[in-house]
């Protein structure tokens, strides 16, 4: 017991170096606090002084005699032993009374044995034994009634204080989700939302109260609902609501620039986080006119566990979230390749934390040195590749036409045959909606690539040799990935605008990097061979429309706050995309999103040779020479808003 009361005195003494801050009153040192205890304690033998010669009928004296203060030294000393100076004062429980309770009981022990030692040798000094009860029954109300009084003063302060800061929302829902949810916002301190009431879309529920909150009908447009009441925001907390409600309710309240937020499901919630962090803004990516993706678990399990996975270009925006998720399939081995130092590094770390047990390795490589990536192959004999290395910014791949026909013919060559010389059982590429009825140098390169799998494949069926499968995905613009719009416009609204737009009329199909992943790994898990496979990629979306609704989403008016640029179409740019040209025809699958595109293939002895002339021509030849035989190849290859029009105009010519 000394040596504990020692330490905790030391603790004080250390404390006393702190110097009072009134401008951080809510944490006061140590000292400071067993001062305030002290000085309690102090008036409260005062107190038990007055009540006692009241009652003995005695004068009343303010000195004190050496009994009382060896009562207070002994309080003070027990109020050291048993620490009640360590907690905060405005976050005092019942756990602190209970201290107060044990030190002053502690306290009138020992003044009682005191007290009897010295009537055994006849000390002269006598206790009075009620005035030492009602001191204790004084200093303990009062050192606990002092932290209550203090506790509710900070509770005033900050709800003052913060109520200038909260949110005035109302919970869109009337579910067991939605009130929960509403239950744990009123009772969090300090309080990001105040939560008005509720928003029945049932309209079954007109006149009553939950949690003590009116419930609202939807009698008119729902922002207005929200500007009736003087909300500020919506919280989405129904379990049921549709995609499409969903859509359609974010849409009016941004057209009244009045926020919505998403609130996690029950079952979704973080232990040991609060349900504030939890309730997020809505994003771009909830809007998207598109249903959720359901993927054949089962299926991608079945291809990927246990198995030896290679993902290239595993460092990228794509690939790092193939990555992600054919690490939660638990593969015996998985070999992320790129030639990106940093980011293979940073997905290297996430993989390491995320996945403790998982086996894995992150190689610096370059899919278009096939000599190491051969040595890679013998090393390690993957069971399943992804390819997804290759070159995808369309203006640059326009002036760099060789660096697009290296990267992703060459590159995309290099594994393939990799792929085939070590019996790998699957190679799945990951191509884009660029390369149907290509207009530029990118989607022609992933265009010839697509052609040499699919020639691969068909060689195999007539050989009817038991190898690799070759199957390719192909599907459009993906929300978050690298030098993707929305990223752009973020950046661009932080930055104050203006946002820009290449052209007013231009669309694109829009998908979430997860969905797209999502589908990459079913469909690679249920193609064949030969297959090339197009995603459902939803309603086609106006860019200008997108625009909008991001920097409203920002809190921002379009064409008010922040202004939108048209800056005119980029080189090899189209106003729409494609997942199909007009001579194809799909097939479907079990899968609704998922279908088979049916496409005319070429020999493999004629890509061949016209992917090594292509490659020759890349090393030696212009960009025009690389564009005109990148056209050969791919005939439906037209360029548009670009130098290599030329090339077009003439061939009409000719014909």
């Amino acid at each position: 017991m000394y040596k504990r009361f020692k330490q905790a005195l030391y603790q004080v003494l250390e404390s006393s170096k702190k110097r009072l801050d009134f401008k951080n009153i809510g944490y006061l040192p140590r000292w400071a606090i067993l001062g305030f205890d002290s000085t309690i304690i102090f008036i409260s033998l005062l107190v038990a002084k007055l009540v006692v010669s009241k009652i003995k009928n005695q004068p009343f004296e303010l000195s004190f005699s050496t009994t009382e203060v060896v009562i207070i030294s002994v309080n003070i000393a027990f109020f050291i032993l048993y620490r009640t100076y360590a907690g905060l004062i405005r976050h005092s429980t019942f756990l602190d009374a209970v201290r107060f309770l044990v030190a002053t009981i502690s306290t009138l022990i020992t003044i009682l044995v005191v007290y009897y030692i010295n009537y055994l040798y006849n000390s002269t000094e006598i206790i009075f034994i009620p005035s030492l009860l009602i001191y204790a029954l004084i200093s303990f109300c009062g050192l606990f009634l002092f932290r209550v009084i203090v506790k509710q003063i900070f509770e005033v302060y900050l709800n003052f204080s913060n109520k200038q800061n909260e949110l005035k929302v109302l919970v869109y829902g009337t579910d067991e989700n939605a009130i929960a949810i509403a239950n744990a916002l009123k009772s969090e301190k300090p309080n990001r939302f105040s939560v008005l009431g509720f928003i029945d879309k049932a309209e079954k529920n007109k006149s009553k109260q939950i949690l003590g909150l009116p419930i609202f009908n939807i009698n008119r447009n729902i922002a207005v609902t929200l500007r009736i009441h003087s909300a500020q925001a919506l919280i989405l907390a129904d379990k049921e609501i549709s995609k499409e409600e969903n859509i359609a309710i974010i849409d009016k309240c941004l057209d009244y620039n009045l926020k919505v937020y998403r609130a996690p499901l029950l079952s979704d919630i973080e232990e040991n986080k609060n349900i504030t962090s939890q309730i997020e803004k809505i994003q771009i990516e909830d809007i998207l006119e598109r249903a959720p993706i359901k993927l054949d678990n089962k299926l991608v399990a079945k291809e990927i566990f246990n198995k030896c996975v290679m993902v290239t270009g595993g460092a990228g925006s794509i690939g790092s979230e193939i990555v992600r998720q054919v690490a939660g399939y638990k593969p015996s081995r998985l070999i992320i390749l790129d030639q990106a130092e940093s980011p293979l590094y940073n997905v290297q770390n996430e993989i390491k934390n995320n996945f403790p047990k998982l086996t894995y390795k992150a190689v610096i490589c370059d899919v278009r040195n096939i000599e190491k990536i051969r040595k890679i192959f013998n090393k390690y004999r993957p069971d399943v590749v992804y390819h997804a290395a290759a070159y995808k910014h369309v203006p640059l791949m326009e002036n760099y036409p060789s660096e697009a026909v290296f990267a992703n013919v060459l590159g995309t060559k290099n594994v393939a045959d990799l792929s085939q010389e070590f019996g790998t059982e699957k190679f799945v590429m990951v191509s884009t909606d660029k390369a149907v009825n290509p207009s530029n140098v990118m989607g022609a390169s992933k265009r010839i690539a697509e052609i040499y799998v699919q020639a691969l494949q068909e060689d195999n069926n007539k050989s009817l040799k038991k190898t690799t499968g070759f199957v390719t995905t192909r599907f459009g613009n993906v929300l978050g990935s690298n030098g993707s719009v929305v990223p752009l416009f973020k950046k661009q609204i932080e930055e104050g605008g203006p946002v820009t737009i290449t052209h007013p009329d231009i669309i694109r199909y829009f998908m979430t990097i997860s969905e797209a992943c999502q589908l990459v790994l079913e469909a690679g898990a249920m193609g064949n061979g030969g297959e090339i496979f197009i995603f459902d990629m939803g309603k086609a979306v106006k860019i200008i429309d997108l625009a909008k609704k991001i920097i409203r989403l920002a809190g921002y008016t379009p064409n008010k706050d922040m202004s939108i640029k048209i800056i005119g179409l980029r080189p090899g740019e189209k106003l729409y995309e494609e997942l199909l040209n007009d001579k194809t025809t799909t097939l479907p699958t079990y899968n609704e999103k998922i279908m088979i595109a049916k496409v005319n293939t070429q020999g493999i002895t004629q890509i061949m040779s016209d992917i090594e002339e292509l490659i020759d021509i890349s090393k030696k030849g212009t960009k025009g020479d690389i564009v005109k035989k990148m056209k050969t190849i791919v005939p439906e290859f037209v360029s548009m808003n670009s130098d290599y029009e030329k090339f077009d105009k003439r061939k009409e010519k000719a014909s």
